[in-house]
């Protein structure tokens, strides 16, 4: 299972991540060749690269993933963390999907984080 964290992404939640799952791939936008594109970009290249997004930016985002699953489009796994949201439960949850779920899991849905 491969993530890709848009460049706004809380840092430490990824090194949190890590702390608990040493081996979670997880990828920033800004460490690729698409740093800085606009997040219709990031979408397109999650859905080639088969990666699972992880972004604060939750209207944008959301938006553009149904505009392009309504286009019939592929569109990838999109997980949205409000920002204000406490870090602690947000690494539980990504821990709970890297070691009880597939990338298969979550193809094509989007879903808020920390999980309910």
């Amino acid at each position: 299972m491969k993530f890709l964290a848009d460049e706004n992404f809380n840092n430490d939640i990824l090194r949190g991540v890590w702390r608990r799952v040493p081996d979670a791939q997880m990828t920033r936008v800004q460490d690729t060749a698409i740093a800085g594109a606009p997040d219709d970009e990031v979408l397109r290249y999650a859905a080639e690269q088969e990666f699972l997004v992880l972004t604060h930016d939750v209207n944008t985002m959301r938006n553009i993933f149904y505009t392009r699953l309504n286009a019939g489009l592929s569109v990838p796994g999109v997980f949205l963390v409000v920002e204000q949201s406490p870090i602690a439960p947000v690494i539980d949850s990504l821990e709970l999907i890297i070691l009880a779920s597939d990338e298969s899991d979550w193809a094509g849905k989007i879903e808020y984080l920390p999980l309910r």
